[in-house]
């Protein structure tokens, strides 16, 4: 734990281990054991867990070919390169008539670039050419050239500089920059035709167009050339073309009731929006309505979006009775909010009205801000974080919006609500930290700001932040804590207990509950229903409810399976879409202990979880809608 300026800070460390299970390395005695040496260079064996690789000439080059042909693959690896050397992988190396061929992605003096190359038969370097940038980059999987080569030119190389960072934030970026002369690690993927890389857990880079004249089938190999050493350590490869799916699996507690298999939105809610006395739920563009969610009635227009490269723009959807007609109408969230009145019961879709335009965040939240009753849209716009509320004379025109932070503090993901100091009013809280609500009613002005870092920059991803974060007293002290998830589209869930000292001042102790992936659940076959060595990443959804009675709240949450679509771009894209639940089990002395368990391998979590009794059976339903279609989970079991 780390002071600043402003606040107080958390290591916002990423893992800089494998993200995948590799299908071959190179470690151990075999070494280089099946491998083909060709070109000018000398390759030497395992020093102190390090492969070394020497140029013999200046100028020269060469590769080391794998016994493993591959199509689509990836490849983790950790490098050091000497002055003038550059470091590189091969992919799709095809024997021609006269040498080789392949897709080379490099790094030299702090670059990373990809290229189609050729060489003779003796390994010489014959002809490179830059890959061309992929138009529509980075949301695609297959690509057609973008519109300018300057463009391509722009966004194939990875410059050798650190992301910006602002020292006054408590959440502050890590440095993915290239370390002349030291290790790096970089992540590299080749899937259909386009080649992205991933340098020190940075974002992308050396983003092309590999087309199969570049090379089209054939084995992965280390590339080195210019003058000096380059060594390599940790290296691994997997086949990206195979994919693993277990077996769905329940838990034996839940019985599971898919209510529709198309995506159309990442939000739900529930409510008698028919006046019959029994709960029904709405997910997207459909009222499902209860006890046996079959019959359903659009209330816009329902178009199912492709699970693969389309996107909702329902990523929050809640339920209250905004106009006091006695029916619950629907709000919508990101990334504009937009207000459904319920026509009471008339078979035909609802009025529309835009109330929010331009919602920043991905994450929402919808609670009581003032005690008026009325609950408010907490969101981020334009740089500032806020919360919107109705006109009460008229709640279809636009809300009202209360600006409480600063500009340059709001984030996409990541946003709570609750009563943080114990003085009987509800602050919002956020990756960056948290806002005291003033005593004084309908003030205008900017709340006070306490900066923490509750959140850390995952993977590959430039974001920071996850899903809806949580107040609530963890360890029973009487104290409100933090719950979040610590990146949407990377790995981390913690809790942050909130701790006092005898001059009244705060400090924040992080506690992981769960953190980077060690093995994959895609690779693991023996689930059980209680699994303390759970790790998944790409939790983007969160929600805490009492689900055995126990007085305690337990954590939902899940996978946010393809994110961003068929796309490598987070943490384990072939790995299940997983729900689960962790229970907070308080031990003598202050500790806890969160026990997670299986809910659901086949559903996963979108932007929103609902848990809320649906059934008047006294125990919480879960529900949740993502790619895989909307979900109910009934409790079979009641208390334990």
């Amino acid at each position: 734990m780390v002071a600043t300026a402003c606040g107080q800070s958390f290591s916002n460390e990423v893992s800089g281990g494998l993200s995948f299970v590799p299908d071959f390395t190179l470690s151990g005695s075999g070494g280089w054991s099946g491998w083909q040496r060709v070109g000018d260079v000398d390759w030497r064996g395992n020093e102190g867990g390090a492969w070394s690789a020497v140029v013999k000439s200046n100028g020269g080059s060469g590769f080391i070919l794998s016994n493993h042909s591959l199509q689509d693959a990836v490849v983790h690896m950790q490098f050091k390169c000497s002055d003038g050397a550059e470091a590189g992988i091969l992919f799709r190396m095809e024997k021609t008539a006269d040498g080789w061929k392949g897709v080379l992605v490099s790094v030299k003096d702090g670059e990373v670039a990809s290229y189609a190359i050729v060489f003779d038969k003796n390994g010489k370097e014959l002809k490179r050419e830059e890959l061309k940038r992929p138009g529509g980059y980075p949301l695609v999987r297959m690509a057609t050239v973008a519109d300018t080569n300057s463009a391509a030119r722009s966004g194939n190389r990875n410059r050798n500089a650190s992301r910006r960072s602002d020292a006054n934030l408590p959440l502050v970026h890590p440095d993915t920059s290239y370390r002349s002369n030291d290790w790096n690690q970089i992540e590299i993927v080749l899937d259909l035709n386009i080649t992205r890389s991933f340098l020190n857990d940075g974002g992308q880079s050396a983003v092309g167009i590999a087309d199969d004249d570049a090379g089209r089938f054939g084995p992965v190999a280390l590339f080195v050339a210019g003058a000096g050493e380059v060594r390599f350590k940790d290296f691994g490869c997997k086949d990206f073309s195979t994919k693993f799916l277990p077996e769905e699996k329940t838990s034996p507690r839940y019985r599971v009731q898919r209510i529709n298999d198309m995506y159309y939105s990442w939000g739900m809610s529930a409510a008698d929006f028919n006046k019959d006395g029994v709960m029904d739920v709405i997910a997207g563009p459909y009222i499902y309505f209860g006890p046996e969610f079959t019959t359903y009635r659009e209330i816009f227009p329902a178009f199912a979006f492709n699970p693969s490269k389309e996107f909702t723009e329902v990523n929050c959807e809640y339920a209250f009775d905004f106009n006091g007609d006695g029916w619950p109408d629907v709000l919508t969230g990101p990334p504009n909010a937009y207000l459904y009145i319920n026509p009471k019961n008339e078979s035909r879709r609802w009025d529309k009205y835009l109330v929010v335009p331009s919602v920043q965040s991905e994450i929402s939240v919808f609670k009581d801000i003032d005690g008026s009753g009325v609950p408010a849209l907490i969101y981020c716009s334009g740089g500032v974080v806020c919360y919107a509320k109705p006109d009460p004379a008229d709640p279809t025109k636009p809300w009202i919006q209360h600006v409480i932070s600063e500009k340059g503090l709001a984030l996409a993901h990541g946003i709570g609500a609750g009563d943080i100091n114990g003085d009987g009013r509800m602050d919002i809280v956020n990756p960056n930290g948290w806002w005291e609500q003033p005593a004084e009613k309908n003030s205008t002005n900017l709340w006070k700001f306490h900066p923490t870092a509750f959140a850390r920059y995952g993977h590959r991803s430039s974001g920071a932040g996850g899903a809806a974060m949580a107040v609530y007293d963890v360890n029973g002290d009487g104290v409100p804590d933090v719950i979040t998830s610590l990146n949407g589209h990377g790995p981390g869930l913690a809790w942050f207990e909130q701790q006092k000292d005898a001059h009244g001042g705060v400090s924040w102790k992080r506690h992981l509950i769960m953190g980077d992936p060690a093995t994959p659940l895609a690779d693991r076959k023996d689930w059980e229903e209680t699994d303390k060595a759970v790790a998944f990443t790409e939790l983007h959804a969160l929600a805490l409810a009492d689900l055995d009675g126990d007085g305690s709240i337990d954590i939902i949450t899940g996978k946010r399976w393809w994110s961003h679509g068929y796309i490598y771009d987070e943490n384990d894209l072939t790995d299940p879409p997983v729900l689960y639940r962790f229970k907070l089990v308080r031990k003598p002395g202050g500790a806890v202990e969160w026990v997670p368990t299986l809910i659901h391998d086949a559903s996963g979590v979108g932007t929103q979880i609902v848990a809320k009794d649906i059934n008047h059976d006294g125990k919480p339903e879960i529900l949740t809608t993502a790619r895989k279609g909307t979900f109910i989970f009934f409790d079979r079991k009641g208390k334990g």
